[in-house]
């Protein structure tokens, strides 16, 4: 018998492309034996079968790191090193990127596209500046805007004044005839003191979503824009009124599971290892995959194949002790008495005896008064 939603497929396709009774049962019978062949028997090993999967497909994958032709500041992390980083749940990936989809409305040409970009983007007070001085007479800075970036970026004079003031509170900031004069309010203030505000000054956040540091809008081949983004802020791109907020993409699993949810985190595992895994040419069944995220999402955070994450956590004394600082896991579980139930296949493999799966997951049971006859009874 097969699942319903199946059947309701087959039934579909029977329709619309007006196949014979005799070629629907044909089909059915087809998709059934395919069926029965993808469930998982009682007892299957598939924690083994999974590691196995991606062991055996991690030694065809290569050692780089992904470079966009012509740009210096995008690189992409792909292949092994990239599958390590999912499953050992870094928090901050080594090329962490985003992929930011535009409505319609606002990418009906490249350059409508390319002012959203440059609004994505973060700017800080330095990219904008023609010059600064400092005056080593009276312990004062000054800064002259460059009013051509401004235009570039629809930034005004005021909007930048505001937040200059903002960002140094410990600072008297006024507007004087060509420029902006930052002067500390500290009047014992030494000359390295007045070099490092000329620096914390340059790094004042102007506009932008804080940590993309570049952006390249693209046209994929369904003919959408996209901004590709280097660094990650999926908090802030979600209030952009520009952007497709359902199909914003990072690489970044921890920032997903934060702002979206466990859910959401589990589903960027899921994509995230099946985009390096293709992109390599390499086919695995999706639910080797599946399962992974659901081991590491279960408890509701995210959680990294290591001895921090899920494999210090086992019940198991012994498969804890198998894994990475044996002596540290035996002495503890000693001090406290702990015991273990020998519930799962590493601990029964190392005191040699039949691991609960497959034909050692069943127990047999024998009617004593049969066994002592000889004869089993009728």
């Amino acid at each position: 018998m097969l699942p319903k939603h199946l059947q309701e497929k087959i039934d579909g396709y029977a329709k619309k492309y007006k196949i014979s009774d005799k070629n629907v049962i044909e089909i059915t019978k087809r998709v059934e034996e395919a069926n029965e062949y993808g469930i998982i028997a009682p007892g299957e090993a598939i924690g083994i079968v999974t590691a196995e999967c991606f062991g055996e497909r991690a030694t065809q994958m290569t050692l780089n790191t992904f470079h966009f032709s012509g740009v210096a500041e995008m690189n992409i992390t792909v292949g092994l090193p990239r599958l390590i980083e999912i499953f050992d749940a870094r928090k901050n990936p080594s090329t962490p990127q985003m992929e930011i989809p535009l409505r319609p409305k606002f990418s009906k040409n490249i350059d409508m596209v390319r002012i959203v970009a440059m609004k994505i983007k973060e700017t800080l007070l330095g990219e904008i500046i023609q010059e600064i001085t400092i005056n080593i007479a009276k312990s004062n800075i000054m800064v002259i805007l460059d009013k051509k970036k401004l235009k570039d970026l629809d930034l005004k004079p005021k909007f930048v004044f505001d937040k200059i003031v903002a960002g140094l509170k410990t600072c008297d900031v006024k507007e004087v005839d060509g420029g902006i004069l930052i002067k500390p309010k500290d009047k014992e203030i030494n000359l390295s003191e007045v070099y490092k505000l000329k620096e914390k000054a340059k790094s004042i956040h102007i506009g932008g979503l804080k940590g993309i540091t570049y952006v390249l809008p693209v046209k994929n081949d369904e003919g959408i824009y996209i901004v590709h983004c280097v660094g990650s802020n999926l908090k802030d791109a979600l209030e952009l009124e520009e952007a497709d907020t359902e199909n914003i993409r990072t690489n970044n699993i921890f920032e997903t599971s934060t702002v979206l949810g466990i859910e959401a985190a589990r589903a960027a595992i899921l994509q995230e290892s099946l985009h390096v895994i293709r992109g390599q040419g390499i086919d695995l069944n999706i639910r080797h995959i599946m399962l992974l995220a659901d081991v590491m999402t279960r408890t509701g955070i995210v959680k990294g194949v290591t001895r921090t994450g899920i494999s210090g956590e086992k019940e198991s004394v012994i498969a804890r002790a198998s894994f990475e600082t044996p002596i540290k896991h035996i002495i503890n579980a000693t001090l406290i008495g702990e015991r273990d139930p020998l519930n799962s296949v590493i601990e029964n493999v190392v005191i040699n005896q039949p691991v609960p799966l497959g034909t050692g997951l069943p127990k047999l049971v024998a009617k004593k008064e049969a066994m002592e006859s000889g004869k089993p009874k009728k």
